[in-house]
């Protein structure tokens, strides 16, 4: 190690998966679009395999695939950072793709979703996946978007691989004609709305407020957007499968591998805001989307619209353009021995510090490997120095990792509270139930989201250090009263009157 940089390097970085470079593994690629029978031609091996593992990218896909193989057969663990739900004898596993455990040989890996390597905050978990999976038969299933820099690091790791490509089983046909014509009006809208139609809005506000305006129209509506708990999307996506819904309103979550029996995708916007700024929506996000419609076994085809005319030419441009990813080197994070190194070396107990330095300072020396950006990390762990300053540096990285929200004012202060727990090694019991829980009234709808994410944390953390956090085993419970009234909420809540689109427009007229 050089004194003011560290050197990493692309074979120091594989050969740490000890495990997985014992075997000689073999990489079946099935790739294609979605309503193509990727997952589901991977799962059959899975299923067939004396032991394996899939490796998800939402807890509640790993939620789902758990109970396919169990109502299989075959009995499966659940691990996600929030619960270890364990059967007796399973040799399978089903868990959220950061869970992956790379000392434990399996026959079967299935990596879900590999376009996720394009995710500036989570990729870095699918390439981990990629290099350290100990299995000897790995399918990666997914779009074909970064193809070419997967194959290149199986070949550099002198591993075997084949690809199977995949075409749509229904047809995806982009409607001629908007629903609102050449300008939107909710007026035009109402007449053009039918059973098995999915209405694709980009923030929760928008889709409360269409679901309540579709339930005064006489449709019952099922929702599904981030803010809701696995429990309550999967409750949801039931009732739309049911048919208890006649329309689903959801925010792009559902691009992700929710198979729903959708006929038709609308989109209220071409536009999403980003977290930096609204822009339009690209290649990527309009198949994953779009491509819900018209699943394979319900209808023989699947539509695709938007409000307005204009916006077709986007939809149709993004559906037909390449969507190759400029992606040439995986992401690579931190992990705690490399932040060891660097705080002997900085004679520092900073945590930020220590991502500072190594953003700024490593060199990765690697063709096809490239680092992470820290910054949202970073940014975590100014907020663990300055509240918790002399916490240990194993449990400084344990907390930067603590999956919240810092711009969420409520989670932002539960998760200071569990850090000072922590710090003052004081127990920590579940939040109190609030009294409203069991009211019949949705005014708490937003409150009972962010309860729900305490929960979360709470669970997270319970796993990590269960000697303060010694409720763990009661979050379960509380999480299902919680759940509970958010669907009975869901059903009477009232909306905020008009959508994001709706007041632009009463904005642009005032001018």
């Amino acid at each position: 190690m050089k004194s003011n940089t560290q050197d990493l390097t692309q074979n120091a970085y594989i050969e740490s998966f000890a495990q997985a470079r014992s075997l000689k593994r073999h990489h079946h690629f099935y790739l294609g679009p979605t309503n193509s029978g990727k997952t589901h031609n991977a799962l059959i091996a899975l299923q067939n395999a004396k032991s394996g593992v899939y490796l998800a990218p939402l807890r509640l896909l790993a939620m789902e695939i758990r109970d396919r193989l169990v109502v299989a057969g075959v009995p499966c663990n659940l691990i996600t950072g929030e619960e270890r739900v364990l059967m007796e004898g399973a040799q399978h596993t089903a868990s959220t793709i950061e869970m992956m455990n790379p000392s434990k040989p399996v026959e079967v890996a299935i990596i879900d979703e590999i376009q996720m390597l394009q995710d500036p905050d989570r990729g870095s978990a699918w390439t981990t996946a990629l290099v350290g999976v100990p299995a000897k038969f790995i399918f990666v299933c997914g779009s074909n978007a970064v193809t070419a820099p997967c194959i290149a690091v199986v070949e550099l790791m002198n591993e075997t691989h084949e690809i199977t490509y995949l075409a749509r089983k229904t047809p995806l046909v982009l409607e001629e004609t908007s629903i609102c014509g050449k300008r939107y009006s909710r007026q035009k809208l109402k007449p053009h709305l039918q059973k098995g139609d999915a209405i694709i809005a980009f923030s929760r506000k928008d889709v409360l407020t269409f679901s309540a305006r579709f339930r005064q129209w006489g449709f019952t509506v099922a929702s599904i957007y981030g803010a809701l708990s696995p429990e309550v999307r999967r409750t949801e996506s039931e009732r739309f499968c049911s048919g208890a819904a006649d329309i689903l309103v959801a925010t792009d979550a559902i691009g992700m591998g929710l198979n729903l029996p959708i006929r038709r995708v609308i989109f209220s916007n071409i536009h999403k805001f980003d977290g930096i700024a609204s822009r339009h929506l690209n290649s990527t996000e309009v198949r994953q989307i779009a491509g819900r419609a018209g699943r394979f076994g319900i209808y023989e085809t699947g539509y695709v619209s938007v409000l307005e005319n204009d916006e077709l030419i986007h939809i149709e441009h993004m559906l037909n353009v390449d969507d190759t990813s400029d992606l040439i080197k995986l992401p690579v994070s931190i992990n705690f021995n490399q932040i060891g190194q660097i705080a002997e070396q900085l004679h520092t107990r900073k945590i930020a510090e220590v991502l500072n330095h190594h953003q700024q300072r490593t060199k990765f020396n690697a063709a096809l490997f490239a680092q992470t950006p820290l910054n949202n990390q970073i940014v975590q762990a100014i907020l663990v120095d300055e509240h918790a300053p002399n916490m240990s540096l194993k449990n400084k990285f344990i907390f930067v990792c603590a999956p919240i929200s810092l711009n969420v004012a409520y989670e932002k202060d539960y998760y200071l509270l569990c850090l000072q727990s922590v710090a003052h090694s004081h127990k920590r019991t579940l939040p109190a139930t609030p009294v409203w829980l069991t009211a019949n009234s949705p005014k708490h709808l937003e409150a009972a989201e962010l309860l729900s994410h305490n929960l979360s944390l709470y669970a997270w953390l319970s796993f990590k250090f269960p000697q303060i956090f010694v409720d763990g085993a009661e979050v379960k419970a509380l999480r299902q009263q919680v759940s509970l009234y958010i669907e009975n909420a869901l059903l009477t809540q009232a909306g905020y009157g008009d959508t994001s689109r709706e007041i632009d427009y009463l904005m642009t007229n005032r001018r």
